[in-house]
């Protein structure tokens, strides 16, 4: 990709950062689910964050890979 097409995809103006290039996915640790509204409560080292479930089946206990708020992958269980 070259500077000036990196320049086109910015998703925030004020940080000139990219979310969808930017951001790397954190691994976390289920600690309560939401199944109504299919969100998790995930543990990181950093401290917690609402997480969404749409796109991976995961249970309390469960590691997760999570990107831009959502779990992309189940990693394990505890």
């Amino acid at each position: 990709m070259t500077h000036a097409m990196a320049d086109e995809t910015r998703c925030d103006e004020r940080t000139g950062t990219c979310h969808l290039c930017g951001d790397e996915a954190v691994a976390g640790r289920v600690i309560e689910i939401d199944a109504v509204q299919q969100l998790a409560l995930v543990e990181f080292e950093t401290g917690t964050a609402t997480v969404a479930l749409d796109l991976v089946d995961a249970a309390v206990g469960d590691a997760v890979l999570v990107h831009l708020g959502f779990a992309i992958e189940r990693l394990g269980a505890a």
